[in-house]
């Protein structure tokens, strides 16, 4: 059987054993009734490593964005600015429109995650009784669709101090903020200090099975726990998972620079294979994530080259993509876009298992490139 390197997502990782222990020896109450213990000591602990009042413990990042948005944005048919690449655009499913009733107007993002600030001041609406309110901006750090991008520091004051001349709150999906936290050796609570609420996952890099964290002040909790049960988030004794949380934060967050780490070694090698046609910007691996950008004069598609790592050829059993039973290595990525490839680093990738993944990628890639360079 082929060994499977798995580089879909850091969301794919499996609990620590220490994780497992914790969860089984978990002190346990009701959290809808704010009882359970271990739920109440993550919340603490999320909202003093980010320098803010409160938080609240949710099942996903999704519902985590969701509440935000309902909680900033009390009107039905209010607006909230968000990146076209953003998550809470793109991979939301529309919620803030489907079930709060507010509007995602886009702002184009940049390639490293940011945007325009003169052009977002220009779209706050709500003088004219024509057009919705402006009632949020949200930003995501780091930047998912543009590559693990870690947002400037100066960039995220410099749009705190926008939000607030025009009293408009500022949300950040901080689904992998650690990341960011860790790539700019800065502390939580410094990438935040400019923001009204931010969302942390502990399943997407960090190894927890499930459960993210909204962040904010004590009102603004409040209203988002009420919410939290109306959308079905209120859940009993939760400490079971919370603590894994709790783990995840204690043990995994400081090994998160070994991800970056083999991030860099990954797109350093590829972007050495000096091929014609796979591109890599080593410049633009901040983290964990690496974007492989497929070249536009070829008609490879990216989901064609994700298939294709998930085959093992004849050549591949015979050579230096064979394990130590001559079965080959499968390499599991996903597509971003037609043109684009991502892999993505985490906590469960070995170093061996990072060489394995890079001797197949080196073999498809050249193959590839060669079949195409001599059409």
């Amino acid at each position: 059987m082929a060994y499977i390197v798995d580089l879909r997502s850091d969301c794919v990782t499996k609990p620590t054993k220490s994780m497992k222990h914790a969860m089984v020896n978990s002190a346990l109450g009701d959290d809808v009734f704010g009882e359970d213990p271990t739920v109440n000591m993550l919340e603490s602990k999320v909202a003093t490593l980010l320098g803010k009042q409160a938080a609240l413990y949710v099942p996903s990042g999704t519902m985590s964005n969701l509440l935000a948005v309902m909680v900033h944005c009390k009107k039905r048919g209010s607006e909230a600015i968000v990146g076209n690449l953003s998550h809470i655009y793109k991979y939301e499913q529309g919620g803030a429109a489907h079930l709060a009733g507010v509007l995602l107007s886009t702002i184009q993002n940049k390639p490293d995650g940011t945007f325009d600030l003169c052009e977002l001041e220009k779209k706050f609406r709500g003088d004219d009784i024509h057009e919705p309110i402006t009632s949020l901006v949200a930003i995501e750090n780091t930047h998912n669709s543009c590559g693990g991008k870690v947002l400037p520091l100066e960039w995220v004051d410099k749009l705190s101090e926008i939000c607030k001349k025009h009293s408009i709150p500022l949300h950040m999906d901080g689904a992998r903020m650690m990341n960011a936290s860790i790539a700019l050796k800065e502390p939580p609570s410094r990438l935040v200090q400019g923001c009204d609420s931010i969302s942390i996952c502990f399943s997407k890099g960090l190894s927890a099975p499930v459960g993210s964290c909204l962040v904010g002040s004590y009102h603004f909790i409040e209203q988002a726990r009420r919410l939290r049960k109306m959308l079905g988030g209120g859940m009993r004794q939760a400490g079971v998972i919370a603590a894994a949380a709790v783990v995840a934060l204690d043990e995994v967050m400081p090994l998160l620079e070994f991800d970056h780490k083999r991030a860099q070694i990954l797109a350093k090698t590829i972007h050495g294979l000096q091929l014609k046609n796979f591109l890599i910007d080593v410049s633009g691996v901040h983290t964990n994530i690496v974007m492989v950008n497929i070249s536009k004069d070829i008609p490879l598609q990216a989901e064609q080259l994700v298939q294709r790592l998930q085959q093992v050829s004849l050549d591949e059993t015979q050579g230096d993509c064979k394990t130590s039973n001559d079965e080959g290595v499968i390499v599991k990525a996903v597509s971003f876009s037609d043109k684009i490839m991502r892999l993505c680093l985490h906590a469960d990738i070995t170093d061996e298992e990072l060489w394995m993944a890079i001797m197949k990628i080196t073999f498809v890639f050249k193959q590839l490139d060669a079949h195409y360079s001599t059409k």
